[in-house]
């Protein structure tokens, strides 16, 4: 496990952001986990969590010209990801979107300057994929390409089909999945750490079941 890694999962744990136990996820599956980056919001974990984002992007190389964070969690990840990249001497536009169309004022639904070129988009947990869908789509509509979708947390669940969730938005969009770290990371994470081997066997069943 990469440093940026296990300083992720530390902060999550710390925060309760990453939690483990039984949970209802939005799918209507029973999640053995459930991660959370709001439990994150102070200015400290914030600053801690935009580091791993950009550890990650940069160990990845990953090649964009600017960022998008989908409402509500991207907004806040986007403006700590483009301040911390920003201190790296690397000064991205950055956008997101409102939840309704604004109707006066300069309107519209993007905040910011219009995505241009090749975004990245920014949230905290990849699940089934649908959420992230509705944010390609409004940026396909304004020509901009999404190329690179980057999260805390890929579930690396199935989405639709028997495919996982990161494989059905490559296949469907062109669009590149990465995260900080994923369910495989969780189960590795829980054998070597006494405290969390108690949920071992739940993670490996649920990816047993919906993973993919």
């Amino acid at each position: 496990m990469k440093d940026y890694q296990q300083s992720f999962l530390n902060l999550a744990i710390e925060s309760k952001a990453l939690q483990f136990g039984e949970f209802t996820l939005k799918s209507g599956r029973i999640s053995p986990y459930f991660f959370n980056a709001a439990n994150m919001l102070n200015g400290a974990n914030l600053y801690e969590l935009a580091k791993c984002y950009v550890e990650a992007i940069n160990d990845k190389n990953l090649d964009f010209d600017c960022i998008y964070g989908p409402a509500y969690k991207g907004i806040f990840l986007g403006s700590m990801i483009a301040t911390v990249l920003s201190q790296k001497g690397e000064n991205y536009p950055l956008s997101f979107n409102r939840k309704e169309v604004k109707d006066h004022g300069e309107g519209g639904n993007i905040i910011g300057p219009n995505p241009e070129g090749n975004v990245m988009i920014v949230d905290d947990v990849l699940s089934a994929g649908t959420a992230v869908r509705e944010s390609i789509e409004l940026i396909k509509n304004i020509d901009a390409n999404p190329k690179i979708f980057v999260v805390g947390l890929n579930r690396q669940e199935k989405g639709s089909g028997n495919l996982s969730a990161s494989d059905e938005l490559q296949n469907d969009f062109g669009i590149t999945v990465k995260s900080i770290v994923d369910l495989n990371t969780l189960i590795s994470f829980s054998e070597t750490n006494a405290d969390y081997q108690q949920f071992l066997d739940e993670l490996k069943n649920y990816r047993e079941q919906w993973g993919a």
